[in-house]
């Protein structure tokens, strides 16, 4: 069958007069953004640290602090200070001194500490799930040899990240094709339900999503620390994955694949069987008059249509609460705009899904199903065009929250890939624009020449099979009962046969230019499709241009910001049995207004001292201020804090700290320091 070549039609001008206004209006949308750009969070980097990178101090600091740019989640051995022989000199308890949009924290260090240059390594998870590391050294006294060698490789590297990678990617595919093909068969081709090929394809779409997504669980907890292979069957560390929020979205993930599943058993089941029936009651009507056919298909639409909507529904449903685990753990779930942003992303990832994955599922028609109807393909052009407006709307506005710049766009790793994704979309639309040109010239063709193509495809189709048929029921009858058949033979023959049916189904499916046209740009599309989704599971993955420019305007993600926090330590001895130690006190931000207060008590041999009461106070002799009384809360062994420490005036306030060892044995220190 040969299509008659259309002529200049208007679907053609409508197509070419769209394009550039879509582009002006993009256009538009970028630069409005991109000029009102401001500061979006996404991956957390280290803002400051006490002591800074390189500093050289005086004497022995009680403690190490880092600051970071958002929350980020450590355990007691994410901050590790070795000194010059590699030993650790840190007590192991991790300090929380976050107040108000200050991110702080820090471990204690062991008194006594000789002069020489300190390493300190750190690792922590940042609020969108990447694990994020580093290391800076300082020196007490003046810097010394050193035998400890900074970390190369950082947090979520090695084979365990390469590893969590490809799930990563193979999870971002299987969801693209699940739910991709799903709505090309209820969107665009519902009798597609029936095919073979097309429920293989989305089987195994949601096989490797669940697989994936387990591999992702088990491998989160060397991903995000050890970075071994071995701590795979850590039970411990499966608990603490549990806990995060990562862990919350891959579990909830795995549920909602179970509704999933039972969503594929309905729609290759009842589904597909209401489908096969419809097909072949249209087929049957041969005698009936036009007016018995048209009742049944009627008949027939009325006791499917209940049935897709629902379908249709239970799987958007489904569809977007996958989307939600994405979206509610990585990128879209810090910064400004949160409760936009997700559900942006949650949009931009089922239009993505539907796009490409519906276009991989009409990609196996075309190849696997010669039969597929011409009305099919043009329902996926326009489902196609929607998914693709709304995947540049979304794209542009998370493109925004994670550059905040234009210079981010080629000046960071982020937006370099940005720019090489947007350049893979704009060929992805280009070669989806000659797909659309094929479809139309598809369209343009006669109605009898489709008619007569579906019933050249039925008919071969069913002589193919008959003729297979009858060799194997003739060479069955010929062969004599008494000599048993050669399996070499049968088998050269069962070759030969199934040779024969693929070309009779190749010339069938080669019988049509403009289908094969159309099958040649649908793979095409496809294979950028692949190299589209490999740069965007990268992206995901990629400290964004923001936090990059944040940090490089901050000059060094270990160089520590002015800190005006108060921090003063006290000997004491209530002359009682271990009544010797020290207090450390730490008021920030050691100023007028409201304060938060850390103290810590240390024994005479540097462990933590969980003394049964302690008191603080606070005078200015100067104004006949004070004493102001505080009666911290224990925060944990050795550990109390305060918040909101009111200091109403400036100037020379005297703390005064009372220790209680016992139930006789007390004393106050006090210390002089300034308020500005």
């Amino acid at each position: 069958m040969t299509a008659t070549a259309p002529a200049p039609s208007t679907v053609h001008s409508r197509t070419a007069a769209l394009l550039p206004r879509l582009v002006l209006v993009l256009a538009a949308l970028l630069a409005a953004l991109f000029t009102a750009a401001s500061p979006a969070s996404a991956h957390a980097a280290l803002t400051a640290s006490d002591p800074a990178d390189g500093a050289v101090v005086a004497t022995a600091p009680a403690q190490v602090t880092l600051s970071f740019s958002e929350q980020v989640a450590l355990g007691d051995d994410s901050i590790r200070v070795l000194d010059p022989q590699g030993r650790r000199v840190d007590t192991g308890e991790l300090r929380d001194m976050c107040s108000g949009s200050t991110i702080r924290y820090g471990t204690a260090l062991r008194p006594g500490l000789p002069n020489g240059t300190y390493t300190v390594a750190w690792q922590a998870v940042s609020a969108d799930s990447h694990p994020i590391s580093g290391a800076f050294t300082f020196s007490i006294g003046a810097p010394s040899a050193t035998d400890v060698t900074l970390p190369a490789a950082q947090a979520g590297g090695g084979p365990v990240g390469i590893a969590y990678g490809i799930a990563r990617y193979a999870a971002y595919a299987g969801f693209t094709v699940l739910v991709g093909g799903a709505a090309f068969i209820l969107l665009c081709w519902r009798r597609g339900a029936a095919e073979r090929p097309l429920q293989k394809l989305v089987v195994r779409a949601w096989v490797t999503l669940t697989a994936a997504t387990l591999a992702m669980l088990v491998l989160r907890a060397p991903y995000t620390g050890s970075g071994k292979f071995a701590d795979l069957f850590d039970l411990e560390g499966l608990k603490d994955v549990l806990e995060t929020k990562t862990g919350a979205s891959l579990i909830s993930r795995l549920l909602l694949l179970g509704a999933a599943a039972l969503f594929i058993a309905v729609l290759f089941g009842v589904y597909a069987r209401r489908q096969g029936a419809a097909v072949t009651a249209e087929d049957g009507v041969v005698d009936t008059s036009a007016e018995d056919a048209e009742e049944a298909r009627d008949a027939e639409a009325r006791d499917t249509n209940d049935l897709t909507f629902g379908l249709g529904i239970g799987g958007a449903v489904v569809s977007a609460g996958i989307a939600a685990t994405w979206a509610l753990s990585e990128h879209a779930a810090t910064g400004i705009q949160p409760g936009i942003a997700m559900p942006a992303d949650i949009l931009h990832l089922l239009a993505v899904a539907t796009w490409l994955g519906g276009l991989t599922a009409l990609l196996v028609a075309l190849y696997k199903v010669p039969g597929i109807e011409r009305a099919a393909v043009r329902r996926f052009s326009q489902v196609a065009f929607v998914s693709v407006l709304v995947l540049a709307v979304t794209g542009v506005y998370q493109s925004w929250r994670q550059l905040g710049s234009w210079s981010a766009l080629t000046g960071t790793s982020y937006g370099q890939l940005l720019l090489l994704k947007v350049g893979l979309v704009a060929v992805l639309v280009g070669i989806a624009y000659l797909s659309r040109k094929w479809t139309a010239r598809l369209a343009d063709a006669p109605a009898d020449s489709v008619d007569v193509s579906r019933e050249t495809v039925a008919a071969t189709a069913d002589v193919s099979r008959e003729t297979a048929v009858a060799a194997v029921d003739v060479s069955r009858e010929t062969e004599p009962a008494a000599v048993p058949a050669d399996p070499r033979r049968a088998a050269q023959l069962a070759r030969q046969r199934a040779a024969l049916e693929s070309a009779r189904e190749k010339r069938v499916r080669d019988a049509d230019p403009d289908r094969a046209g159309l099958r040649r740009s649908v793979l095409a599309e496809a294979g950028v499709a692949v190299a589209l989704l490999a740069v965007t599971t990268v992206l995901t993955s990629t400290e964004p241009g923001r936090t990059v420019e944040q940090e490089a305007s901050r000059g060094s993600t270990a160089t520590a910001v002015p800190d005006r926090a108060v921090k003063i330590t006290l000997p004491f001895d209530t002359g009682g049995r271990d009544g010797k130690g020290n207090v450390r006190l730490e008021l920030d931000p050691g100023r007028v207004g409201a304060n938060t207060l850390h103290l810590w008590a240390d024994s005479a041999a540097g462990t933590p001292l969980d003394l049964p009461e302690v008191k603080v106070s606070f005078t200015l002799p100067a104004k006949d201020i004070g004493p102001l009384p505080l009666l911290p809360e224990r925060a944990a062994p050795g550990h109390w804090t305060a918040s909101g420490v009111q200091l109403p005036l400036a100037g020379e306030w005297r703390i005064d700290v009372t220790v209680r060892t016992s139930d006789i044995d007390q004393t106050t220190v006090h210390k002089t320091v300034k308020i500005g």
